[in-house]
């Protein structure tokens, strides 16, 4: 029976490292942490060598003592199991555990995430520290959860120690049995790359062309990634579940190659995550049109509920953040601090943690900058942090436990991502095409889920949506294909994009006509497709209806032909030699529709889809500007509008019942000023 994120209250708190203060400011920070309305702490996480300051020798008096004021003040304590870095003895007496590049080159102590999950040793001796601990504040009274690690696979994501190999040789023995299965998974008769003996096989290594592996080698070296991680977590997840029965665990991350699904299905009470919504803003696309900024950072808060319907954001951004030589984001101005913290709440957050509690004034992140400044006094932040405590004390209890509600998913599944990582033919396609339906959505005020699709995935799952949108799925297999076929069939709508259901789940193309394994279910073929890019101009679409309308067909084209007469076409290309030529097609099935959409979608074609199926906003009782978001979460007896604006400026918006904000109290109706970077949570 898995743990709950928070049950009475919403829990407010602050990641704090004793560690890093003298003992005499603990105290004033814990009472101060109190004033401002916090209930957790997170601490434990990068101190190994605190805990174990030589091999097998074992201290827990600094975290004793830091733990047992922080519960005489009413704060309960996060552990992390401190595995993310381990001390320089380890690494010293023991260097099979350092992780190797891809080139070969061991990568040496001096920052964090320098092992590998596959080493026999450094499992041991991660299992031993997480029983000492979990031995040593299992029961006690102000520990209510823990941490595996952390942010497994930030950093990197890739492992090529001995280790690995050997540990990879052996995942694949059990997946194929024979080398004559695997030569044929991974085609290898290409370029004369068969196998002969299972000593020969390795993960991808450097070749003439540089990174430039088998690419079916490439798509199980992820697979591997995610379950080498999950297993490596599962050694400390179950030491903890024995020693620590009555305390939740968790980990915090979505990082690449793991399924986090699967991870949390096996090992977690709930999913955890460090949302800092201005990597939007630094880390953005100079040439994208019309972007999100800090509010698409929401498209993330939507994969990790997912993962956990109700989660915990282990790191919330409070101030400006990176470390010494990267990562260097702007202050957040007046109000955004606020923002974010509701941003991550109307997504699904039941437990909120600022990272951090004090700007450290050493190491790689003395620019991280928490709620308190280097100097320790009273600042803007500080009082914005104060603020959000009063009002989650007051009315935070309402909507812990309520669940987003939409009628919309977007469909990932991460065969597919981690092929298209390798894969350019369709890997760049999904993200783009995912962050342009999202902005269409979010500028119509429809919230939406992201719905990973996995062979565990059942139809009442995918039947919760109205619309299910699939824009590039290149890896289908004919019982994915049959499960969105059901769906279809008692009434679902289902949009796909280009490059669709033409390979398995190898990676290996079908020998049938294109989209593969979706055919049936489109009721098209494609007739031939280009990519658009260098001196192939891209051409545009026009769609049927009573006004003429003209979209781009961004990236790739597929020339799609007709083979079903239930399809209808909705729209043509206007320019090329293919003018004239179907580029958008509605297919009727059974009570349901599949549309094919030829190009990488934008925001503009989303939006004209948007308008052809009549998607609407859940909340017709109120009209708001394209800068404030919607969100909504609903419980057995009520629901919460979230209303976000992400406007410097203030906006209207129009109010045609009256409502009650519940962070204020105050009764609204009619036209309604939401001021700059303003939150109002309506019931």
């Amino acid at each position: 029976m898995k743990k709950p994120v928070a049950t009475e209250k919403f829990e407010l708190g602050v990641c704090y490292y004793p560690e890093h203060w003298p003992e005499n400011m603990w105290e004033d920070d814990y009472r101060r942490m109190r004033e401002l309305g916090f209930t957790i702490i997170r601490m434990g996480e990068f101190a190994w060598s605190i805990f174990e300051p030589a091999e097998g020798q074992f201290q827990f008096g600094l975290f004793d003592r830091a733990i047992d004021l922080a519960h005489k003040y009413g704060l309960q304590v996060v552990l992390g199991t401190p595995t993310a870095t381990p001390p320089a003895w380890l690494t010293d007496k023991y260097p099979e555990v350092l992780n190797v590049t891809y080139e070969g080159v061991t990568l040496q102590h001096g920052m964090r995430r320098h092992y590998n999950y596959s080493s026999p040793k450094y499992r041991e001796l991660c299992a031993r520290i997480a029983e000492q601990m979990a031995e040593h504040y299992g029961n006690h009274p102000g520990v209510v959860g823990w941490q595996i690690d952390n942010e497994l696979n930030c950093e990197i994501s890739e492992f090529y120690s001995e280790s690995d190999h050997k540990a990879f040789r052996e995942w694949l023995q059990q997946k194929y049995v024979t080398l004559e299965h695997l030569n044929e998974a991974w085609g290898a008769v290409f370029w004369n790359q068969s196998y002969s003996d299972w000593s020969q096989v390795y993960l991808p290594r450097p070749t003439p062309v540089p990174k430039q592996p088998n690419p079916h080698q490439a798509l199980d070296e992820k697979r591997f990634i995610s379950d080498n991680t999950i297993s490596f977590a599962k050694n400390q997840a179950d030491i903890i579940r024995k020693l620590a029965p009555k305390q939740w665990v968790t980990t915090n991350g979505l990082f690449g190659h793991l399924d986090s699904h699967e991870m949390t299905d096996e090992l977690l009470d709930f999913f955890s995550y460090d949302s800092y919504p201005q990597f939007s803003t630094i880390f953005y696309d100079p040439n994208e049109r019309n972007p999100l900024n800090d509010r698409g950072w929401g498209m993330s808060l939507s994969v990790v509920r997912s993962i956990s319907p109700n989660f915990c954001i282990m790191e919330q951004q409070s101030g400006p953040g990176g470390w010494v030589n990267r990562m260097d984001m702007p202050s957040p101005k007046p109000g955004q601090m606020r923002l974010w913290t509701y941003q991550s709440i109307a997504h699904g957050a039941d437990m909120v943690l600022y990272f951090r509690w004090r700007t450290a004034t050493m190491g790689n992140e003395i620019y991280w900058h928490g709620i308190n400044d280097y100097h320790n006094q009273p600042n803007r932040r500080v009082r914005e942090a104060g603020q959000i405590g009063q009002e989650l004390a007051a009315a935070g209890h309402a909507f812990v436990g309520t669940r987003n509600q939409a009628n919309i998913a977007i469909v990932r599944d991460y065969d597919n991502e981690w092929d298209g990582e390798y894969d350019v033919w369709h890997g760049p396609f999904m993200w783009k095409s995912n962050k342009e339906w999202y902005k269409a959505l979010q500028r119509k005020h429809i919230p939406n889920d992201v719905l990973y699709l996995r062979k565990k995935t059942t139809l009442e799952e995918l039947a919760r949506y109205d619309v299910l949108i699939y824009p590039h799925p290149a890896i289908m297999t004919d019982e994915t294909a049959a499960l969105l076929d059901e769906y279809v069939q008692q009434g679902g709508k289902l949009i796909f994009g280009c490059r669709t259901g033409y390979k398995d789940e190898r990676g290996q193309c079908y020998m049938r006509p294109f989209p593969g394994a979706a055919k049936d279910l489109c009721g098209i073929t494609v007739e031939e497709f280009t990519m658009v890019k260098g001196s192939r101009q891209p051409t545009t679409i026009s769609w049927s209806g009573v006004t003429e309308v003209v979209t781009g067909a961004d990236d790739f084209n597929d020339i799609l032909k007709i083979e079903e007469a239930s399809v209808e076409v909705m729209a043509v290309y206007a320019s090329d030699y293919y003018a004239g030529k179907p580029a958008v097609t509605r297919n009727r099935r059974g009570k349901g529709e599949v549309w094919y959409y030829g190009a990488v979608f934008n925001e503009q074609a989303a939006a004209e889809i948007i308008n052809l199926i009549d998607l609407q906003s859940p909340a017709d009782w109120l009209e708001l500007p394209e800068e404030v978001e919607l969100q909504v979460r609903t419980g057995a007896s009520s629901s919460y509008a979230f209303l976000l604006n992400y406007s410097e400026t203030p906006v209207t918006i129009h109010l045609h019942e009256t409502k009650t904000d519940l962070l204020s109290g105050t009764t609204l109706s009619g036209e309604v000023l939401l001021e700059g970077f303003g939150v109002l949570v309506l019931n």
